[in-house]
């Protein structure tokens, strides 16, 4: 008599008929010369991969690490695949390059929207402040006397920049503390002057929170700049495991995704 795996139950009907494989879920990363990224991207898929058992999960690089998007859609072959950027906000990459490249493959591919913004990212902004100092509960002395600075690599990309101030507005919203999102290239403000901006309205005590999802060079160098505490980048939270597969699901349609326009977060992922 024939068993069924326990890695094959989730694929098989109550009445025995196989359901079809889901679309596999291609995590896209920009690439870095860092090897602390490439190690979190790579703890990240192994967070996704013990979530959702089952599911087919690959990953693909823009740019500067192996393997490269185009190969990683080259051996799926004309399977379906839900491509989900490892970014934070909408940009070229996301509107141009990468789906240019799953347009030049032959699998049947839909994109998902970055991760930002998102309340979960902001959970994990908090959660990453808090480890470094921050109040867990922000008291009348913290409101009156601190704020935020919101460190981003910056684009071009006016959708970019409404992104990253809509994540700094649910921060401040979380935080009960201005937060002012601020770029290491590309656009502005600087973290310097968005740090000077915040001592002149009276902030003694000013935080960098890290918008990045990785360690790397500018995170490190908006790190150093930060008068008070810097919080570590987003890295390998549970919420951005939880996101990523939300992504997905959005545009798979598994698991009632919720509000594909939006991005609103759902009751399951709320906490």
């Amino acid at each position: 008599m024939n068993r069924i795996s326990t890695s094959q139950r989730g694929l098989v009907e109550l009445d025995g008929r196989r359901r079809p494989e889901p679309p596999a879920l291609v995590l896209v990363a920009h690439g870095s010369r860092d090897p602390r990224t490439l190690d979190t991207v790579h703890r990240l898929l192994d967070q996704v991969r013990e979530q959702r058992p089952g599911l087919p999960v690959h990953l693909g690089h823009i740019e500067l690490n192996e393997p490269l998007l185009p190969d990683t859609l080259a051996s799926l072959g004309t399977a379906e695949a839900v491509l989900v950027p490892l970014l934070l906000s909408r940009g070229y990459h996301v509107k141009r390059d990468i789906p240019e490249m799953a347009a030049a493959s032959r699998a049947r591919t839909r994109v998902a929207p970055p991760l930002g913004p998102h309340p979960l990212l902001v959970d994990t902004l908090h959660a990453r402040l808090v480890e470094a100092g921050w109040p867990p509960s922000t008291d009348e002395e913290t409101r009156r006397t601190s704020a935020v600075v919101l460190a981003a690599a910056g684009s071009r990309d006016p959708d970019s920049a409404h992104d990253t101030r809509r994540t700094a507005e649910l921060l401040a919203a979380r935080l009960g503390v201005p937060v002012i999102p601020a770029y290491a290239s590309a656009a502005t403000p600087t973290v310097d002057t968005a740090i000077r901006a915040l001592t002149a309205r009276g902030r003694e005590r000013v935080a960098v929170a890290s918008y990045f999802t990785a360690p790397g060079l500018f995170a490190r160098q908006c790190a150093e700049k930060a008068p008070w505490m810097a919080a570590a980048p987003l890295g390998t939270h549970p919420a951005m495991a939880d996101l990523i597969l939300h992504r997905y699901d959005q545009v798979s349609g598994a698991r009632g995704a919720g509000n594909r326009a939006t991005g609103q977060r759902l009751p399951a992922l709320a906490g």
